[in-house]
This record gives structure tokens, C-alpha cells and sequence, in this order.
């Protein structure tokens, strides 16, 4: 049974941190004004939780509960979409994760690949899929495709084929790789309501080009409204901007690519920009380097002019 319609995914997608505290528990107090932040400092209105930038693999299935409900209350009325990655190593934990999701009214579900016992063909990697999405039937369901970091080197365009017809609830793709030959023929290939979503933030204009509805991204936490303003000239038809502001978003990243830029250092720079206190990631990822990360602060406020906040008037 195809699932009702709703509003589309479409625009930028924030894959959102997990608050922790100095002890590494999870803080649902800071979501609240997370969501606010990103509303209102940043102009998102759609939300990817418990994801790789949430740190999704390394929570527990009750923790990765209590987070979807809290995003999912704290969302309520203020943004568009709170889609809420259900993926696990295994099934089972998967299946419970998309049950629960779909019982608080999260708008979409995301599911990776397993990645410890990989599955061996496409065929594998759909009936794994297709057995999380009978969970939540009436759930739109998403593939997140993110080979470098699964392994699974199965190319997301076959996935798709297979879904459309064992999937009734698919909708979409989060597609986080570089490989703009694959992401092309999703595109191409596939129905046009479903959500393209591209997740590789510096080559976010090439995969406009190729027709992406959106994307789905970290930095879009703190980088939000400046790509927001590419989105715009974009759809207007003034490239020569778009271009403008994505070789700037690129020459920021490059300059923190080249430092070392990982989930917590990213994480770090969340917290400094936006004033939240977002806490320390989890072992086995240590705290980010201070020191890196006021150098990539640096390099976002000459480059793109955005300001570290007054933490204080934050409110949080």
C-alpha cells in the first residue's frame, strides 16, 4: 500500500548532532533551542536525526528513542520534515526503530546498509530494506546511500529499480557519496516525486545540475542560510552566483578537509557557532582540537562572514 502524500522533501536537510553531556549521556535538553536555532538562524525546516552526524551507530536503540520523540515533539509546528534514521546491524533493532517512529508521527524513516556482515548483492540489500519499511507501511522510507564509510559498494541506482517494485512506502534517497555518474542515473531513472537528496555538501551545485531536490548535509547546521541564498540563485537561474557561493562554501571546507575535519571536530564547531552546548561526541570519538577548530571558525567568518554568537543570548 503506497503511502498517503504529504508535503515534499524538498530544499536543505540538516543532519542534526546529538547533545551529550560533559559524562557522554544524552542531553534532550538542548534540542529544543536546536530547533529554534535552526529555524531561525538558519532557515531549515527539515531535520535527518539520529543519522553518521548524529552519531546514530554508537547510541543505544532506547536512547535513539528518546531522541526521535524529542525531535520530534520539539519539531512539531516549526519544521517541515523530521526524518529519523532507523538503521542498525541488525534487522530486528531496525524493524523496532521504524515501528517506534512511525508511532510518534516522524514524516520519513532512513535506512544504511548494514556494514559489519555486508549484504553480498543487491537482492540482499533490498530484502534487508524491504523488511524494515513492513514495519512502518505507511512511513515514507528513504535509502541512505553512504558507500565510503559501509563498504557496501552496491550502486544506488540499482537499489532504486529494485525498490520501486518490493517497496511500496520507498520515497526517496539521501545519497551521500561523490560518484555524480550514479547519482545521475537515480535521477534519470526514477519516478520524479521521489526525493533526490544529495549529501555531499561541497558538490552540492553539480548535483542541482543533475536534477537533486535537495540535500541532506552537516555543515547545513551552521552554513544553512549562506546555502540557502545558493539554493535561491540557483532556481532563478543565476548560476554565476550559485557558483559564487558554492567555490566559497568549497574554499572553507578545503581549508578544514586539509587541517582534519571529522565528526568531532565538526561537532566543536557546531557548539562555537551556534552558542548550543552540545557536549563532546562519544567514545570511541574523542573530544575536537580547540585549536582547529577556532582556525576553521576563522576561516567560515572571513569567507562567508558568519559570526560566532553571544552564547548567552542564545537562551539555552
Amino acid at each position: 500500500m503506497a503511502v498517503p502524500p504529504r508535503k515534499a522533501l524538498t530544499g536543505l536537510v540538516a543532519a542534526t548532532f546529538t547533545p551529550m553531556t560533559a559524562k557522554g549521556d544524552v542531553n534532550l535538553s538542548v534540542i529544543g533551542p536546536y530547533v529554534d536555532y535552526l529555524v531561525l538562524k538558519q532557515g531549515i525546516h527539515n531535520i535527518f536525526v539520529n543519522g553518521t552526524t548524529g552519531e546514530g551507530m554508537s547510541l543505544s536503540v532506547d536512547e535513539r528513542k528518546a531522541l526521535a520523540e524529542e525531535w520530534c515533539r520539539q519539531g512539531k509546528g516549526k519544521v517541515d520534515h523530521v526524518i529519523v534514521h532507523v538503521g542498525c546491524l541488525s534487522l530486528r533493532e531496525s524493524q523496532e526503530l521504524a515501528r517506534h517512529a512511525a508511532g510518534i508521527g516522524a514524516d520519513g524513516i532512513a535506512v544504511i546498509s548494514p556494514s559489519f556482515f555486508k549484504p553480498p548483492s543487491t537482492g540482499a540489500l533490498l530484502q534487508f530494506l524491504q523488511e524494515v519499511a513492513s514495519a512502518a507501511p505507511h512511513v515514507p522510507f528513504y535509502y541512505y546511500h553512504l558507500p565510503d564509510v559501509t563498504g557496501v559498494k552496491i550502486c544506488a541506482q540499482a537499489v532504486l529499480q529494485g525498490a520501486q517494485e518490493l517497496i511500496p512506502s520507498f520515497q526517496g534517497l539521501k545519497f551521500s557519496s561523490r560518484d555524480l555518474l550514479d547519482f545521475g542515473q537515480c535521477v534519470h531513472s526514477s519516478p520524479r516525486s521521489w526525493p533526490m537528496l544529495y549529501g555531499v555538501d561541497e558538490q552540492l551545485l553539480s548535483a542541482l545540475v543533475l536534477g537533486a531536490h535537495g540535500a541532506v548535509g552537516s555543515t547545513y547546521n551552521y552554513m544553512g542560510s549562506v546555502v540557502n541564498g545558493m539554493l535561491a540563485a540557483f532556481e532563478k537561474g543565476d548560476v554565476a552566483q550559485a557558483r559564487k557561493i558554492q567555490f566559497q562554501t568549497q574554499e572553507v571546507l578545503s581549508f578544514a578537509f586539509q587541517l582534519g575535519f571529522d565528526l568531532a571536530v565538526n561537532k566543536q564547531l557546531m557548539l562555537v557557532l551556534s552558542g548550543l552546548p552540545l557536549g563532546p561526541p562519544r567514545l570511541p570519538l574523542l573530544q575536537g582540537s580547540q585549536e582547529r577548530t577556532e582556525q576553521i571558525r576563522d576561516k567560515l567568518e572571513r569567507t562567508l562572514g558568519l559570526l560566532t554568537p553571544n552564547y548567552c543570548a542564545m537562551g539555552v
